[in-house]
């Protein structure tokens, strides 16, 4: 059982976890000797927090920084305690340290009373679900093991777990130092009459349930293939988040809609298995030979579907140095998916430590609030009431994490009509025997749509047919369509009929969708594309089987596109530049 232990810094928590093992004589042989020679040999006092802090920094300085595991097992059962820092500069370690915690035991120093720390990571706590929490009111020993200190720490911190819904297991008043209801009961607070201890409770917790009755879930991590001594599996490989899943299931990828059946379970360097639960890293094989990519969701089709949106409101907690912001790209990552997106609207922010609720323009380091968040993609999830795992998701700015949070609502987007009838298409589509590796294989290419837009001109026909001309002499399979091809043909029965512009755009999809499948480079050129008009063919396209173009001087609409080709008067360079572009993107390989 993981059990975190958290708190304001220097309230006692990692005393507490090595009085236990000491008393529990949990210690490795020799250790507690060799701590207390080591503090003889450089004249500091004894502390039980050493048996713990490993680092140097964190002998030196008498904190913890980075999260601490320790491994002892009672009579009941085996448990891994995880130490994690109190201080507000580590406030990202304690909550990598408490995302796998199932209970917790939350620190305050009975002297200095409920801190700022103390409430912010009671916060933290509930929004990772952890709902097994035992307060313990520690160094009593400083207050003459005073009944009333304990009483009006108990009336205060109980009146903030109310108000994040968090009904502790317990209050156990304890010294650290001096042992007193960590191992044993204390003969110095009689006027405690529930005589628990720190170990009873951890026994009295409850194991979490595994989440193996709940709907199957396992994020996508890769797909992996073999190609030695006439092994053609494709496995596609995670690990379960919830669920269970068994051969000749059938199984939905999200957020893309496609269908297949499994066909074997597969594990690495282990013994044949008929199903595959919550928890386990393994993989599956499929009947049919459909694309998966990283960051789908695998679902039982008979099961309830997670949600699937470009748009989600959110509860998040922010940690980086610069500002959480509006207008700002980010990299959002839930389950195995990374999805560049953005805060589109702040609802409110709150203060972790009192709780308080204001307006701001951007969410600041330590803040915790709720917001709506606009994704580049859609991305499948679950709402945290629905399923806790695949609900939350962390915030990457810069290469680095600085913040994190849980879905609660799924939102309405624009393209909401599209992916519907993307969803029932998938689900019903015929997949080729032919994989789309083995097709790029052959064709010495990767399919693409190449989009060209810009303003309204001849000169983006003219690119277009010339740059199909140039990769078919090189050998390509190139195709170039012209919107006219589609409007008096596919679109005949809409053509010339008011507010169509957005059919229109969905059907060329379609017809792309189609040509992609078959392995075609596709150039499409339209006139003043819109980011709306995109994100309705990425909607019904892969998104990563896309390169937007724009020609022109200066793009005159919203569109985010991969290239802007800025002259239209030279052919040639424009040609050159696009090609040169293809290659560094490995859409075409470069001649040798």
């Amino acid at each position: 059982m993981n059990i975190v232990i958290v708190g304001h810094v220097d309230h006692g928590k990692s005393t507490i976890i090595g009085r236990m093992l000491a008393d529990t004589d949990s210690l490795p042989e020799g250790k507690l000797e060799q701590v207390k020679e080591n503090c003889r040999r450089t004249s500091r006092p004894f502390e039980y927090a050493f048996l713990l802090d490993a680092l140097k920094d964190e002998q030196s300085q008498g904190i913890t920084i980075d999260s601490a595991r320790v491994f002892f097992k009672t009579d009941k059962r085996d448990y891994i305690i995880i130490d994690a820092p109190g201080h507000i500069e580590f406030l990202k370690n304690m909550i990598s340290g408490a995302a796998r915690a199932e209970a917790a035991l939350l620190v305050i120093d009975a002297a200095e009373g409920v801190r700022e720390n103390s409430r912010r990571h009671g916060y933290m706590l509930a929004m990772l679900g952890i709902t097994q929490v035992a307060v313990l009111v520690n160094k009593m020993d400083l207050v003459d093991y005073d009944e009333k200190t304990y009483r009006r720490i108990v009336d205060e911190y109980s009146r903030f777990m109310s108000e994040i819904d968090i009904t502790p297991h317990c209050w156990i008043p304890v010294s650290g130092r001096e042992g007193d209801n960590v191992a044993s009961v204390s003969a110095r607070m009689p006027w405690y009459e529930e005589g628990r201890t720190v170990l009873g409770t951890l026994d009295a917790f409850e194991p979490e349930e595994i989440p193996a009755n709940q709907p199957f879930r396992m994020p996508v991590q890769d797909v992996y293939k073999f190609t030695g001594r006439g092994d053609d599996r494709r496995i596609v490989a995670g690990t379960v988040e919830s669920g269970a899943l068994s051969a000749g299931d059938e199984v939905v990828f999200y957020p893309s809609g496609k269908k297949t059946t499994v066909k074997s379970i597969e594990q690495f360097n282990g013994s044949t298995r008929k199903s595959i639960t919550a928890g386990m890293a393994a993989g599956f094989t499929l009947d049919e030979q459909i694309y998966v990519a990283r960051g789908q969701i695998a679902v039982k089709s008979n099961e309830p579907l997670p949600s699937i949106s470009t748009r989600f409101r959110a509860s998040v907690f922010w940690l980086g140095r610069k500002p959480f912001v509006p207008r700002k790209d980010y990299i959002f990552k839930l389950g195995t998916a990374r999805v560049v997106g953005r805060l589109e609207e702040i609802t409110r922010v709150l203060d972790a430590s009192t709780l308080a609720a204001g307006e701001k323009s951007a969410i600041e380091r330590h803040d915790v609030a709720e917001c709506v968040v606009k994704l580049g993609k859609a991305m499948a999830f679950d709402t945290v009431d629905v399923l806790a795992p695949t609900s939350r998701f962390v915030i990457i700015d810069d290469y680095e994490i600085t913040g994190g949070g849980i879905v609660r609502e799924a939102l309405k987007d624009r393209q909401a009509w599209v992916r519907d009838k993307v969803l029932i298409r998938n689900y019903r589509w015929e997949a080729s025997i032919i994989p789309a590796e083995r097709r790029a294989e052959k064709y010495n290419q990767k399919a693409r749509l190449i989009l060209i837009t810009g303003p309204r001109s001849d000169a983006k026909k003219r690119l277009a047919k010339e740059l199909e001309s140039m990769l078919f002499e090189d050998g390509k399979i190139v195709y170039y369509l012209g919107i006219g091809n589609v409007l008096y043909g596919v679109d005949a029965d809409i053509k010339g009929k008011n507010n169509n512009r957005s059919e229109h755009i969905r059907r060329l999809a379609e017809v792309a969708h189609i040509l992609l499948e078959a392995g075609v480079l596709l150039i499409v050129t339209a006139t003043d594309m819109t980011q709306e008009d995109l994100e309705i063919i990425k909607t019904a396209v892969n998104p990563e089987r896309i390169e937007t173009v724009w020609f022109g001087e200066s793009i005159t609409t919203d569109i985010r596109c991969d290239l802007h080709l800025a002259t239209d008067g030279d052919i040639e360079e424009s040609l050159r530049r696009l090609k040169e572009a293809l290659q560094e993107k490995g859409i075409i390989f470069r001649p040798w």
